[in-house]
């Protein structure tokens, strides 16, 4: 398979891998993970919280949601809790597609084609922004007439173009049917973080591929049209985490998400 990793650069998927523990990443990435993180100091907690929200919304789908299709799409390095896993422990049958253009993940894509014998697992090339391909490669796994989750984790950031970002989502919901839902997150920008927009803008001067903020009502607006599930979009660490009342909710982080149904 031909390759495009750029050792000489940090990138983001490798940045990820680095704060979640993982072992996938050079001295590069790991040098700007550390600076982002001097400017940010939750930034791991942050990483963390969003793949503990995949985790979450997942096994709600599948245990509580009747769902058995998942389209995901910006998959990143496969770590602890890929989305078949967490869906397949609950659900032995569940399909699940996977879809990424970046080539460090291209290379650990083996590890991902791995499913239960009564489920299916599939990896695809494409870009989110190449809507046609993504449903292309899904509709080979996936049947596109029974609901469908489509996850969304920490990709449409890298849409510069605000109104380009929102189309590529409708029309992804668009091909699928009633009950299918969408699972998206996205780092925000907020008076009450100003140390994420510096660590933010330390990344996009130093790494790859550039990404955007938004605030959390932009990030809302992903969901126009569907019907938004409790606690609604909200910090990923307290989409319906499990605090009491005598620890309350986990503290907010700069990475906001929801889940949301189509009717």
């Amino acid at each position: 398979m031909h390759t495009r990793i750029d050792t000489t650069r940090a990138h983001t998927a490798r940045i990820w891998n680095y704060w979640l523990g993982g072992k996938d990443n050079y001295p590069v990435d790991r040098a700007a993970g550390d600076q982002i993180r001097r400017l940010h100091p939750g930034i791991g907690d942050y990483a963390r919280a969003d793949r503990e929200f995949l985790g979450r919304s997942v096994r709600h789908l599948t245990a509580d949601c009747g769902i058995r299709q998942f389209l995901d799409v910006g998959t990143g390095l496969p770590s602890a809790g890929n989305t078949h896993e967490v869906a397949q422990r609950i659900a032995p049958d569940v399909r699940v597609a996977y879809v990424d253009n970046d080539p460090i993940v291209l290379t650990h894509a083996q590890a991902l084609l791995t499913s239960t014998p009564e489920g299916r697992t599939a990896y695809a090339d494409a870009d989110l922004r190449d809507v046609d391909a993504v449903l292309g490669h899904a509709a080979k796994t996936l049947d596109l007439s029974r609901p469908v989750a489509l996850m969304l984790l920490g990709v449409v950031i890298f849409i510069e173009d605000e109104e380009e970002s929102y189309g590529i989502v409708r029309r992804l919901m668009d091909a699928l049917p009633s009950g299918s839902h969408l699972v998206l997150s996205h780092t925000i920008t907020s008076p009450a973080m100003p140390d994420v927009d510096a660590a933010v803008a330390f990344w996009n001067e130093n790494g790859t591929p550039r990404l955007t903020q938004r605030t959390p009502q932009q990030v809302a607006r992903y969901f126009d049209g569907l019907e938004l599930l409790p606690p609604g979009v909200v910090s990923c660490s307290r989409w319906r985490a499990a605090g009491g009342p005598e620890n309350g909710l986990p503290a907010e982080v700069a990475m906001f998400g929801g889940v949301g149904r189509k009717p």
